[in-house]
């Protein structure tokens, strides 16, 4: 079973969302989860994969898998720093010809490759003028797709 993390560009990085996030994703494990999805570009992104890679020390099984919206195709070195962080990365065909919208279709394939969905999604973020955030789009997708959430912000 996989686990995503979707979550704003910027949050407050406290010690409670810290606790509660490895909280969650111990719970996950303790369910059957064994791969964590990532994306990159969010505050949310970088604190989740922390958290993994320190939950990793005592659960050495689990493996963190970086989903790439961008470069589909990646030069030895890129690859060798990445599975330095991660056990693995794969660009997912379907974002081939997604041009700006890569970072949802992206989201999307975490999502519908998951059977968990940790966010960290606050509905009142968005400003007037940004109507939509990936974020959002996410969440609700996630739902339609009647995935188990948790949200963080909450």
């Amino acid at each position: 079973m996989q686990v995503c993390f979707i979550g704003h560009r910027t949050i407050e990085k406290t010690e409670e969302l810290r606790v509660r996030l490895k909280e969650s994703i111990i719970h996950f494990i303790n369910k059957g989860a064994t791969s964590f999805l990532f994306g990159s570009k969010s505050a949310f992104d970088h604190l989740s994969w922390q958290v993994v890679t320190q939950i990793k020390k005592e659960y050495p099984f689990i493996r963190r898998i970086y989903v790439r919206a961008d470069y589909p195709k990646i030069d030895k070195a890129y690859e060798e720093y990445l599975l330095g962080l991660y056990e693995e990365t794969y660009y997912p065909p379907r974002l081939q010809n997604a041009g700006k919208y890569a970072y949802v279709e992206r989201n999307y394939e975490m999502i519908d490759n998951a059977t968990y969905c940790i966010f960290y999604y606050n509905e009142n973020h968005v400003s007037q003028l940004q109507r939509r955030s990936g974020t959002k789009i996410a969440y609700a997708y996630a739902v339609k797709k009647k995935k188990e959430i948790v949200n963080l912000y909450l």
